[in-house]
């Protein structure tokens, strides 16, 4: 099943699924991807409202079209492709809503779906990142953020935005022969903060690099880092420049343009992608769904690379 006729039915029109895509009970709760929001905002560290980012993304994805002239693909005829609600977690407590999401995510890929998940902040990346990594083993990680978001403790807390891919080092989930920040920028708490995150494995193309080096070279660089490795991009909306994606809760200046995430994004298709997410979507501050809509494009691009790849290998079996 696809998205509904928009020459039938207007855009404005219906329930507002990823793309007006079928409910995942809808294609007989099987997908083979499942875009999945989790509400949740709890580990937030300045400007809250992330929680409302997944339902922000799915209505300005409603001007999707079913053809990707980009990737020279259908995503939505090469692979079922559904939407599969809300992960419902815990907004007074960030522990049990880390094992509420690892437990919904285990569940989905289970189902034989790869996910890709609408934030909600970027403390559920730890969780989507254990689940995944029982099915895969160690994955490689692409982070795309402003931030490194490997800091130990915030209050004394282990989880919250800024801490998961510390945790998930500490816990050998990550292939830290292929892990690397992208679009990073901006003030950090000392020179300690790159030492440590350089102790953990990450290699680090900022945004000042992509606009040095240009999009292409870039993308050439982190193919060859990641070779052939089950593969997992994260992608906080803040590694756009607030011009882009003013809808966040810790913008920095100085961020890349949307066209230079989509563009990367497109260069890492022949990448071994099983999940991806895409968070920190905060539309109460978000002008003319400039965040959203930034947000919904890059899920479609990350959407068809898991559909190619899924045609691809039925077409190899």
């Amino acid at each position: 099943m696809g998205p509904v006729d928009s020459s039938r039915v207007p855009r404005y029109a219906g329930p507002a699924t990823f793309a007006r895509l079928p409910r995942l009970d809808e294609v007989g709760g099987r997908a083979d991807v499942a875009v999945v929001g989790v509400p949740f905002d709890t580990g937030v560290s300045y400007r809250p409202g992330a929680r409302f980012g997944g339902n922000a993304i799915r209505e300005a994805s409603r001007l999707l079209r079913p053809y990707n002239p980009a990737q020279d693909a259908s995503p939505f005829a090469l692979a079922q492709v559904a939407d599969a609600g809300d992960i419902a977690a815990n907004p007074f407590n960030i522990n049990e809503a880390v094992e509420t999401v690892e437990a919904a995510a285990d569940d989905l890929l289970a189902g034989g779906a790869r996910m890709m998940t609408l934030g909600g902040d970027h403390t559920i990346a730890l969780p989507l990142l254990r689940s995944v990594a029982k099915k895969h083993g160690p994955v490689a990680l692409l982070h795309f953020d402003a931030h490194l978001d490997t800091w130990d403790t915030y209050f004394g807390a282990e989880y919250t935005h800024g801490t998961p891919f510390r945790r998930a080092v500490e816990e050998g989930i990550l292939d830290t022969s292929a892990l690397s920040h992208v679009g990073t920028r901006g003030p950090l708490y000392g020179k300690k903060d790159l030492d440590e995150d350089e102790k953990m494995g990450f290699g680090i193309v900022t945004s000042a690099d992509v606009m040095r080096r240009g999009v292409d070279e870039v993308a050439d660089q982190l193919r060859q880092r990641i070779g052939d490795r089950p593969l997992y991009i994260s992608i906080d909306i803040d590694v756009l420049d607030p011009a882009h994606a003013p809808g966040t809760g810790t913008p920095e200046a100085g961020g890349m343009t949307s066209r230079e995430l989509l563009e990367i994004l497109r260069g890492l298709a022949s990448c071994n992608l099983v999940s991806a997410d895409v968070v920190e979507v905060a539309p109460a501050y978000d002008h003319a769904e400039i965040t959203a809509v930034a947000a919904s494009h890059t899920a479609y691009e990350l959407t068809t690379i898991m559909s190619r790849q899924i045609a691809a290998s039925r077409q190899g079996e």
